[in-house]
């Protein structure tokens, strides 16, 4: 796993930066109810994201996140509403809030199932979780570096769709639409991704054992086009929303 506070200060620039920020704020907010009064961005990171949701009138925009360097940062672009804090944790009252948002932050954690039981506890009935799911799949393009990669992913990714589905059917949450955006930016070369296994950025995708290590980044350094990106992947968003009381009477 990667250390988010020392990750803190060169993280939007290696995440493709600006543009995925902002295909992946208006796809989720194409998915916000315009009601929506708060939203909260859990694992909200740089910021980078959850500033563009201020955009929209009307909307107080909250964030957390568990790295005080990430948070620090968010601070600065969002505002005093964001904080240090667990996701599994969340300092918010039982529902408070109109709208829950978690981007690229599910496949990180063995205790998703946890954090998805948090989001449905701090929403108002009727309110909304707009989630990335199968965010690892994403990236699979088709491309000669995905073939090289596809005998080591993860079988069982944090946020399979089916996984959270389940879980959040049993806190009170349903399916109620989605979304596909560009990772803008993100297009892997040969030679950055082989620099980045060997640092163990990819822990929570590719299942490596002794030796995977180096001979996965011999096959990536014969590749050709080595600084040459692949295609950018392709995210999905799901939208999970809050039964109210009655949402079941007749």
């Amino acid at each position: 796993m990667l250390d988010y506070e020392e990750q803190a200060a060169v993280y939007d620039a290696t995440r493709g930066g600006v543009p995925r920020a902002e295909a992946a704020a208006t796809a989720v907010l194409g998915l916000i109810p315009r009601a929506a009064r708060t939203l909260l961005d859990i694992g909200c990171g740089t910021g980078l994201v959850t500033a563009h949701y201020t955009g929209r009138p009307g909307l107080r925009v909250l964030g957390v996140d568990a790295a005080l360097a990430m948070a620090r940062l968010a601070a600065g672009r969002v505002g005093p509403g964001i904080v240090q804090g667990d996701v599994r944790r969340l300092p918010f009252a039982t529902a408070s809030l109109d709208a829950v948002t978690a981007v690229w932050v599910l496949h990180l954690l063995p205790d998703a199932p946890a954090v998805i039981a948090e989001c449905a506890r701090v929403l108002r009935p009727g309110g909304v979780l707009v989630t990335t799911v199968d965010k690892d799949a994403g990236h699979d393009v088709g491309s000669d570096v995905d073939a090289l990669l596809a005998p080591f992913r993860t079988r069982e990714a944090h946020d399979a769709e089916e996984g959270v589905v389940r879980q959040a059917v049993a806190h009170g949450l349903r399916p109620a639409g989605g979304a596909r955006f560009a990772g803008h930016g993100q297009g892997r070369t040969p030679r950055d991704l082989a620099t980045r296994i060997a640092a163990g950025e990819f822990a929570s995708a590719l299942a490596l054992r002794d030796g995977d290590t180096e001979a996965l980044a011999g096959r990536l350094a014969a590749l050709p086009e080595q600084d040459t990106a692949r295609p950018d992947p392709v995210y999905r968003l799901l939208a999970l929303a809050k039964d109210s009381p009655t949402a079941g009477a007749r």
